[in-house]
């Protein structure tokens, strides 16, 4: 999601039903994350752009797929998690990207169908997906918000249209505060979003690193490459500067890790230059 978009975009999902077309103009001659992230993980919506940058940068940093599968499973059991261990029935899914298999809503209504789901992204290929892939059980809802990170006032106030924002949300922000570029600000987003929800409301978050110790080292020429050829730039933080995101929050079990390893199994992937954490307001 990009203050500076270089799309057009249209406007929203309600309850479930896709909105009123309107003209979707993509610019193809420059690569977009939602599609490279897209091609990353084996999908088909990108462009020969978004394949050519992707495999430029996996090239400069071989571990970018595992990153994109390792970030997508731990949304499952983030899901799972606050669904099933801790009841949350309202989820406000802030940078969603592109629709694919397990979404957040899919995921919380399989648990509890009354689920609540409030999608945010700018961009004009998400919506063109959202049109007709988030669908909502009969007893829940689904939403989908056309708005950018940079605003959390606005997002805020259009998630209340469809999430009770006097009980407890769960806010995902996995791999958007990466694109805010200045920290203070990624902070303020994020201390804006938690003031507005109650006690209870839980942040989960995905971050990549730079940091050597969790293979992050290779990040740095790739996302030189990213920002000088893609859209829109992208910045990876040390993980005192990402643990800084859950200030005044309560980490759950296992605390801020590289995400491959959050409550995984037996046979836990790598690790991964991707930290991911979920934390709950007291």
């Amino acid at each position: 999601m990009s203050a500076d978009s270089a799309y057009e975009r249209g406007s929203d999902v309600s309850e479930g039903r896709p909105p009123a077309d309107g003209p979707v103009k993509l610019n193809t001659s420059v690569a977009h994350n939602a599609r490279v992230w897209n091609y990353w993980i084996g999908g088909k919506d990108n462009y020969e752009v978004d394949r050519q940058v992707g495999e430029h940068v996996a090239g400069l940093f071989p571990v970018i797929r595992a990153v994109a599968r390792a970030d997508r499973e731990f949304l499952g059991r983030a899901v799972r998690c606050l669904a099933e261990e801790r009841g949350v029935r309202q989820f406000l899914d802030i940078g969603t990207g592109l629709p694919t298999v397990h979404n957040t809503h899919e995921m919380a209504q399989r648990i509890a169908p009354d689920s609540r789901i409030v999608y945010v992204d700018n961009d004009p290929i998400v919506l063109a997906h959202a049109r007709t892939l988030l669908t909502s059980s009969a007893e829940g809802v689904t939403d989908y918000i056309d708005a950018d990170v940079h605003d959390p006032d606005a997002i805020l106030r259009r998630a209340a249209e469809t999430l009770d924002l006097s009980r407890p949300v769960a806010v995902m922000m996995l791999g958007i505060l990466n694109f805010v570029l200045d920290t203070d600000k990624a902070r303020d987003i994020v201390r804006r979003v938690m003031a507005a929800v109650p006690s209870g409301s839980f942040l989960v978050l995905t971050h990549p690193t730079f940091d050597a110790e969790f293979g992050g080292a290779g990040n740095v020429a790739a996302m030189e490459f990213w920002n000088e050829n893609a859209t829109p730039p992208i910045i990876a933080r040390a993980k005192t500067e990402v643990a800084a995101f859950l200030d005044g929050l309560d980490l759950l079990e296992p605390g801020l890790v590289p995400c491959s390893q959050w409550r995984a199994g037996p046979d836990s992937p790598a690790v991964v230059p991707q930290f991911g954490a979920v934390a709950v307001k007291p």
